[in-house]
């Protein structure tokens, strides 16, 4: 398997490869598909994982995996994973002439914005966003002219045209923190209502007056959950730890024990003992906890979103192969660069660890 061309692999490599994968898949008991990963299925996925690792060093190529998609993307050909603003990060610092996006659209949109000079590319167009897809930028000029007073901030779940439009950009793991330093006392906040109401009840709770301002857009995953499912979950498991985005309503935040950003729930979950955890979020977020924390214990509640389940190894190693110009993100010069006026003074407001 050296130089441009991929040969057929053979069985010693393929049992390499195998032993490979099952090393990371081992643990992985949160599979919606009913997925054993045991010798024979990594195997039968060895010619596709070994065939896209072969292409991205080929081609220079970049894989960013969002942590919601399926664990064989993750760990099998991911170059980085993580949630929005570490990959967002990666997609800044990327210097490889292709970058393919296992996520959904906005992300890719996100590594345009932030690499222009390089190839982007997604492996299914249709891998939309129910927040992302619930505002656009004419949109958010018509809120503009409502509060001409307010400064703009949008969720990082949201088209470049809707960043364009937008004073700053936050993700889950920063929100609180910008929004409170804002000069602003009047915040139009967008796309998610959900998040909105969390992002109000924690600036009162810190004593910080400001007015919420929100479009109506909530994620078609989060806003499933509710305070039922988590008071008979408590019943059932003493000693449960239940752990929430703050896309979920603000009822449901009030009765987790933490809320958090992708990221902060795995550092939750990896330093806090107890005996079992519910994971308010999507389901490839559990998966990736049972591969690096594989003491921990989780019971079911977490919900698929269909967006991410659209990325798969056969249309990666597609992409990868020969693009179809449906899958290469492309941006107007203009409005690339005002997006990224958005993302970079994100960047600069949020503090560092």
């Amino acid at each position: 398997m050296s130089g441009l061309s991929f040969t057929t692999p053979t069985d010693a490599e393929l049992d390499r490869e195998a032993e490979r994968l099952l090393k990371a898949l081992l643990h992985v008991e949160c599979d919606p598909r009913g997925k054993k990963w045991n010798h024979q299925t990594c195997r039968e996925i060895a010619p596709i994982t070994l065939e896209i690792n072969h292409l991205k060093k080929e081609k220079d190529a970049v894989l960013l995996t969002h942590s919601y998609v399926e664990p064989e993307i993750v760990y099998g050909v991911g170059d980085f994973k993580g949630d929005s603003y570490f990959l967002s990060l990666k997609a800044r610092e990327a210097h490889a002439k292709i970058i393919l996006f296992a996520g959904v659209v906005f992300m890719a949109e996100t590594a345009k914005i932030l690499s222009p000079d390089a190839t982007v590319i997604v492996p299914d167009r249709a891998s939309g966003c129910s927040l992302a897809d619930s505002i656009d930028g004419a949109g958010v000029r018509k809120l503009k002219a409502l509060y001409p007073d307010a400064t703009v901030v949008c969720y990082i779940n949201s088209t470049a045209e809707v960043k364009a439009e937008s004073d700053v950009c936050v993700t889950s793991g920063n929100v609180y923190a910008i929004v409170a330093n804002l000069p602003a006392q009047r915040i139009l906040f967008v796309p998610d209502r959900l998040m909105a109401d969390n992002l109000r009840d924690e600036l009162q709770r810190r004593g910080i007056a400001k007015e919420i301002i929100s479009s109506d857009g909530t994620c078609m995953v989060h806003d499933q959950f509710t305070t039922a499912q988590v008071a008979a979950a408590r019943a059932q498991f003493p000693g449960l730890k239940v752990v929430a985005h703050p896309e979920c309503t603000a009822d449901v935040a009030a009765v987790a024990d933490f809320v958090g950003s992708t990221g902060a729930m795995m550092k939750y979950v990896k330093t806090t003992p107890a005996p079992y955890f519910l994971m308010l979020t999507e389901c490839g977020l559990v998966g990736r906890l049972e591969v690096e924390a594989p003491e921990k214990h989780f019971i079911g509640g977490c919900r698929l979103c269909p967006y991410m389940k659209l990325n798969s190894l056969e249309k990666i190693r597609d992409a990868l192969r020969a693009p179809r110009p449906d899958q290469i993100v492309t941006l107007e010069e203009n409005l690339r660069r005002r997006a990224a006026t958005c993302i970079e003074r994100m960047f600069a407001l949020t503090p560092s660890e």
